[in-house]
């Protein structure tokens, strides 16, 4: 595996947080660093802490270690066929601010949210 491929992979444990639009996981510095590897044109995350709190959240269950997304059935069913390999989350607890949404909307970009802990009736 090259070494570029593996720039997104966290290297520690520590304050791993996952993007509340595509669900990759990284560290707060990484996000802090390099943006979102899929979402940075939208969300603007890199140098910009606030902005990391509010559209990434620590709380997230199960991880994908998706290197081929055109190859993996797994990133198919989970949404994230189109994005860049790395570590993702299988469902993010939270939701991106409204404004946030509304500017997602505006630029014709599809908000789908992966937080999977509500009861369906409750979104």
């Amino acid at each position: 595996m090259s070494n570029a491929s593996m720039e997104t992979v966290p290297k520690s444990l520590r304050n791993l947080r996952a993007c509340l639009l595509c669900s990759l996981i990284k560290t707060i510095d990484q996000f802090d660093y390099d943006g979102c590897d899929n979402c940075e044109e939208y969300l603007h995350l890199k140098n910009n802490r606030d902005t990391i709190f509010d559209c990434t959240s620590s709380s997230f269950d199960g991880t994908i270690s998706m290197m081929s997304p055109d190859d993996s059935w797994v990133a198919k069913w989970q949404g994230i066929k189109k994005f860049k390999p790395g570590v993702y989350a299988i469902s993010v607890t939270g939701k991106l601010p409204n404004s946030i949404i509304r500017d997602l909307k505006a630029s014709g970009v599809p908000y789908q949210s992966r937080d999977r802990s509500q009861k369906a009736g409750e979104q």
